[in-house]
């Protein structure tokens, strides 16, 4: 027999659906449901009342541990938010057995009731189960092959936030058909107002399995458009903060996107999960510490800035402030002269070389080194001293003196300053690494006379964070998210490698989607920059977002942007969900036919993103405004009265909306460098849209694009 499915305005089926014991449900199961629903949300409005009910003031010593409480406490009141636009459970799992015990003779399995966030009631009896905890998985993992004690896996739909419907999968019933869940199909189709929202009601096996990874190991995605990538990453940090919460706590997690835009977008995907501590970032963000980036660099110069050989280069120009000493130490201490010679410094020096420890750590501890050969001959000669005196050594100024002439401190961006100016500087520490062609491109036309004067690009900014990172050690976090990691050139994939160097990342992107004249050609060369060699690459290859006739099209590309990589097989089928329609005339009409376009978008249900060149962006957002229509900026919230956003093609990534109007694909290829690197841009234009894409294009379309 076909799974039950049941909605609100449907007359229930006489027998309701059983649970694996055989015993039925009330008669009116929606409302049995409901009920649940409403328990579920009073007990959760309990346990919120409890935590706001807490009163600290006799268990805290001081004001600054009744702070930190106080924090802790609104954090946890914020966490058990009732959201009412959201769902509190999206489905139930009936097991055949108890979990984990055994059953008296007789007795029904279990039932669980799968959500955002674990719900008990006053008893401390689970209402509902968080989506993370290990009796969950089987709502995403459990098969008709591998039931995993499951008897019936419920599905439930929603209408805002009122349940309206259910559908049931009686997983070790031989008799039912296999199916493809209606409810999961729409929530996958859902019209997307608003910010990126959470999939954790749609969670596939394969995403499941990369999102209960372990923390111990770094896992790299390679997932073409629509794959959930993106929704993978967070998920997984959502699913490690609660497996791992107090080593994360202690460590701190990063998501890491490609631009603001990007990052507003999914704001609000943790915080729905309950997670609220969880940093955002963007690779600039990073590494724009102490100085301001106001240059930009042109892409022959931005590529060899990206790539790793600067590292070496930072590495011999910051070492060859190391000099070999000329003269003994010689320490007055009362009466008697201590006296280290040239020879012996000389010995400390190459032994804290040989070491490879960083230059700061070794500027710190060469007067310590210095300090103790002077207490060894202070004890020869019959004395006592102990650590105080060392340390008065180190100060003396006779062996500060020495440690300044022969390995001073050194300021990063002003060794940068140095190298992107002096040519004979920069030439001594670039030899045999790099070209004197790829010198050349390196060296300001006009040098900059201070760090603050400097014009400093975003590229400089990582070779100072670089060089920041040889003289003292960057701080590290348990858990990385990088998004978008195609785009990073070798020395960001560094930057990012510093910030995750003890802990664990999240790589997510698609190497076909790689836009900048430095993006990676290969996960295992961008792994191997970031410091996580041994990663595991997982695919994802079934699409779930972008209709299969959008990516068919769009995956003509495939072939000339990334030769060999495997094309998305999206699980949607939608009739009519692609239209290319060529408009003559010139840009008049092509402005005309987009608008019109735009309107006939918003005809329908959801948010609707106009895609064009970053240079047609000015021209087509006055013939919107012509034709009355208000747009909002990439970044900025759709409403359900506000759904156009006009969006240039450059700013995309990353970027959904359920009905895609893409101007002009020619003019997308050629706002770019190279044409490859435009293809690509145009590839990702094409798979932004979840529900329909119409192309308009007055110039012929890309030969890649038109051959079949």
């Amino acid at each position: 027999m076909p799974a039950h499915v049941a909605e609100s305005d449907s007359t229930p089926d006489p027998t309701g659906p059983t649970d694996p014991t055989g015993a039925t449900d009330p008669a009116d199961p929606l409302a049995h449901e409901r009920a649940h629903l409403a328990a579920s949300r009073a007990a959760l409005r309990g346990m919120r009342e409890d935590v706001q009910a807490l009163d600290i003031r006799d268990v805290t010593a001081n004001w600054v541990n009744a702070a930190v409480l106080q924090s802790q406490i609104d954090d946890r009141i914020k966490a058990l938010a009732d959201l009412s636009h959201t769902p509190l459970f999206f489905g139930r799992l009936d097991y055949l057995h108890a979990v984990g015990g055994e059953l008296a003779e007789g007795a029904d399995g279990e039932r669980f009731y799968i959500g955002r966030r674990h719900v008990h009631d006053a008893a401390g009896d689970p209402m509902v189960i968080d989506w993370r905890a290990p009796v969950s998985q089987p709502y995403y993992q459990a098969s008709r092959t591998n039931p995993q004690d499951v008897g019936l896996r419920r599905r439930f739909g929603y209408t805002g936030g009122e349940l309206t419907a259910y559908e049931d999968e009686h997983l070790t019933d031989p008799a039912e058909a296999e199916h493809t869940s209606r409810l999961l199909q729409a929530e996958i189709e859902r019209p997307r107002v608003g910010p990126m929202r959470d999939i954790v009601a749609t969670i596939q096996p394969e995403q499941d399995e990369i999102v209960r990874s372990g923390l111990g190991g770094t896992v790299c995605v390679q997932g073409g458009p629509g794959t959930g990538k993106t929704a993978v990453g967070l998920h997984r940090v959502a699913y490690l903060l609660y497996a791992h919460r107090e080593r994360l706590a202690r460590t701190g997690t990063l998501v890491i996107g490609p631009n603001r835009s990007f990052l507003h977008y999914i704001e609000q995907v943790l915080p729905a999960l309950g997670e609220l501590e969880v940093k955002q970032a963007t690779v600039d963000d990073l590494v724009r510490t102490g100085v301001e980036v106001r240059g930009e660099d042109d892409a022959a110069t931005a590529v060899v800035k990206g790539d790793a050989r600067m590292a070496e280069v930072l590495r011999r120009a910051i070492r060859s402030h190391v000099t070999a000493p000329v003269e003994p130490v010689v320490v007055v201490r009362g009466s008697r002269r201590w006296r280290v010679p040239a020879y012996e410094i000389q010995e400390m020096v190459d032994e804290l070389l040989a070491r490879d420890m960083r230059y700061g750590a070794a500027h710190e501890a060469l007067p310590q080194r210095i300090a103790h050969a002077v207490l060894v001959r202070m004890e020869e000669a019959g004395e006592a001293p102990d650590d105080r005196v060392q340390n008065s050594v180190a100060r003396n100024p006779a062996v500060k003196a020495a440690v300044k002439a022969v390995w001073p401190a050194v300021d990063p961006a002003k060794v940068v300053l140095r190298l992107l100016s002096d040519a004979e500087f920069l030439a001594a520490h670039a030899e045999g690494l790099l070209s004197e062609e790829e010198q050349k491109r390196l060296l300001w036309a006009k040098p900059a006379r201070s760090v603050k004067s400097a014009k400093w690009s975003a590229a400089d900014a990582v070779l100072i964070d670089e060089a920041g990172d040889l003289v003292a050690r960057t701080h590290s976090l348990g858990h990385v998210v990088l998004d978008e990691a195609q785009d990073l050139s070798p020395m960001q994939y560094r930057a990012v490698g510093r910030r995750c160097s003890t802990g664990s990342a999240t790589v997510l992107g698609d190497l076909a989607q790689g836009t900048t004249p430095w993006s990676t050609e290969s996960w295992g060369e961008a792994l191997f920059h970031l410091g996580k060699a041994d990663a595991v690459v997982e695919e994802l290859t079934a699409g779930f977002r972008v209709p299969r006739e959008v990516i068919a099209y769009a995956s003509r590309l495939l072939p000339a942007i990334s030769p060999g990589l495997a094309a998305v097989e999206s699980v949607r089928e939608s009739p009519g969900s692609l239209a290319v329609r060529e408009v003559p005339g010139g840009t008049d009409e092509l402005d005309a036919a987009v608008v019109a376009a735009c309107e006939e978008s918003l005809r329908h249900e959801g948010s609707i993103g106009l895609i064009a060149a970053d240079a047609r962006i000015p021209v087509l957002g006055a013939a919107l405004e012509a034709a009355g229509h208000a747009y909002l900026s990439p970044g900025e919230e759709t409403t359900a009265a506000s759904r156009l956003t006009l969006v240039p093609a450059s700013l995309a990534k990353g970027l959904e909306y359920d009905y895609v109007v893409l101007d002009e694909p020619a003019a997308v290829v050629d706002g770019e460098p190279d044409e490859r690197t435009g293809l690509r841009r145009l590839y990702v234009a094409l798979t932004r849209a979840v529900s329909g894409l119409i192309v308009l294009h007055a110039a012929p379309l890309p030969e890649a694009l038109v051959q079949a």
